[in-house]
């Protein structure tokens, strides 16, 4: 599966990572000169998390920016009985 969140949009992208040499003007230098372009991929952070849609509980892939935003609402924790409660 890609790596989309479901509800953003938000996917990889492209990019470039420049490499650079010399001493900057502002430091007494003649100016930085590139000596080459990479491409590079920027990738969303993008969970998998159980959360609740449409009433019901489903897996999704979602961005960490709505996780921490808490527009995700997730579903309520299970508590389990204890051992003795079932053995009346």
């Amino acid at each position: 599966m890609p790596r989309v969140c479901q509800f953003s949009g938000k996917k990889t992208k492209s990019g470039r990572t420049y490499a650079r040499r010399g001493l900057a003007k502002a430091k007494g230098g003649v100016g930085k000169k590139t000596t080459g372009k990479t491409l590079r991929r920027f990738k969303p952070n993008i969970q998998r998390v159980r959360a609740v849609v449409n009433g019901r509980v489903v897996r999704v892939k979602v961005a960490a920016k709505f996780l921490r935003r808490g527009l995700i609402e997730k579903p309520v924790k299970r508590t389990w009985r204890p051992d003795d409660a079932t053995t009346e």
